[in-house]
């Protein structure tokens, strides 16, 4: 099963905002869903190991 963990950049520290295996609601969030976040990243995790990551839009 994948799991997509969603952190959230703001120049100075990176926070976890959401984990979750819905792959739709973790492509749907938009940085303007969080305070003080400037980027948001995707990192999809399948059998405890990280397979893919990149910035979302």
């Amino acid at each position: 099963m994948k799991i997509y963990a969603v952190l959230s950049f703001n120049g100075e520290s990176t926070e976890n905002v959401c984990v979750t295996p819905d792959e739709e609601k973790a492509m749907a969030l938009k940085p303007e869903d969080f305070e003080d976040c400037d980027a948001l990243f995707l990192e999809i995790w399948e059998d405890g190991e990280k397979i893919d990551d990149y910035r979302l839009v």
